[in-house]
C-alpha cells in the first residue's frame, strides 16, 4: 500500500507571505500596474497568480515609469537601488524580509567597525547581491569549505555573516572550518539561517526513514527547495524538485 506523508512544518515561511501580501496591498491602495523589481518570491505559481492582478516584474527599477509605485523583493537590494529609485520619483515600498535586513545591518555594522566579512552564499543570488551591496569593499563571498580553506590570512579582524536560505549542515562545515582556521572569528550573534528554512530542513529528515521517494514543491530559482532536495539526496534518499502536480 502506497502512503504520502506530508512534511510539517511546510509551505511558505512568514517572510514570504508578508512579501506578497505587501504587493497584494499595493494593488488595492494604488491600483494596477504595480512594478515589481525582480520575482517578488522565487515562486512561479505566486508570480503568475500576482501577474494576472496587475502586477508588472521588472530586473531592474529603472523599467518602472518615473512616478510609478515600485514594491522590492523580500531578497533585499543593495543600498544603489534605493537611490535610483528616489531619483525616479518612485512610490517605493520594500518588502526585504526583516531577517535579511538583519544581515545588512551587520554587514553595515562589521564594515564600519573595520572588519573583514566573510558572506556565506551563493553567487548570484540576489539575497548575497544585496547583502554585498551593503559593503563592497569589506565583503568576501565564501560558497563552500574548500573556498574558506583557500581564504588568506590578514591583519584585519574577520567576521562572518551568511545568505538566509543555506543547507543548515553545510553551512555548519563552512563555519567550522572558518572557526578551525580563524579562531577569533567574529560570529552573528544570532544565526542568520532563517528558522523557517531550518525547521523545514529537519522536518525532511525526521521523515527520510520513512520514505522511498521525496517530492519537494517549488521552483527551480528557489534556494529554499533546492536545499530540501539537497538534504534528501545527501542521506540517499531519490527527491525531486517539481514545480506541480504536472510534472
Amino acid at each position: 500500500m502506497r502512503r504520502v506523508l506530508l512534511a510539517s512544518p511546510r509551505g511558505f515561511c512568514a517572510g514570504v507571505e508578508r512579501a506578497v501580501e505587501t504587493v497584494e496591498k499595493a494593488l488595492e491602495l494604488y491600483g494596477p500596474p504595480v512594478y515589481v523589481r525582480k520575482q517578488i518570491v522565487h515562486n512561479a505559481h505566486v508570480v503568475r497568480e500576482l501577474q494576472g492582478r496587475g502586477a508588472v516584474f521588472v530586473n531592474d527599477e529603472r523599467e518602472a515609469p518615473e512616478g510609478a509605485t515600485l514594491v522590492l523583493s523580500a531578497h533585499g537590494v543593495e543600498p544603489g537601488v534605493f537611490e535610483r529609485a528616489v531619483s525616479r520619483r518612485l512610490n517605493t515600498i520594500d518588502a526585504t524580509c526583516p531577517l535579511v535586513t538583519k544581515v545588512h545591518v551587520q554587514a553595515r555594522r562589521y564594515a564600519a567597525e573595520g572588519y573583514r566579512i566573510i558572506l556565506i552564499g551563493h553567487a548570484g543570488h540576489e539575497e548575497v547581491v544585496g547583502t554585498t551591496g551593503e559593503a563592497p569593499d569589506a565583503i568576501e563571498l565564501v560558497e563552500s569549505v574548500a573556498d574558506a580553506e583557500r581564504l588568506e590570512a590578514s591583519d584585519r579582524p574577520l567576521a562572518y555573516i551568511t545568505q538566509t536560505t543555506l543547507s543548515v549542515d553545510e553551512t555548519a562545515e563552512i563555519v567550522n572550518t572558518l572557526k578551525r582556521r580563524f579562531p577569533n572569528i567574529r560570529a552573528p550573534q544570532r544565526e542568520d539561517i532563517c528558522y523557517a528554512t531550518s525547521n523545514r530542513q529537519w522536518a525532511v529528515k525526521e521523515m527520510l526513514a520513512e520514505v522511498d521517494l521525496l517530492l519537494v514543491i517549488g521552483s527551480r530559482n528557489s534556494s529554499n527547495s533546492n536545499r530540501l532536495v539537497e538534504v534528501a539526496r545527501a542521506a540517499g534518499v531519490v527527491a525531486h524538485l517539481i514545480d506541480d502536480e504536472s510534472e
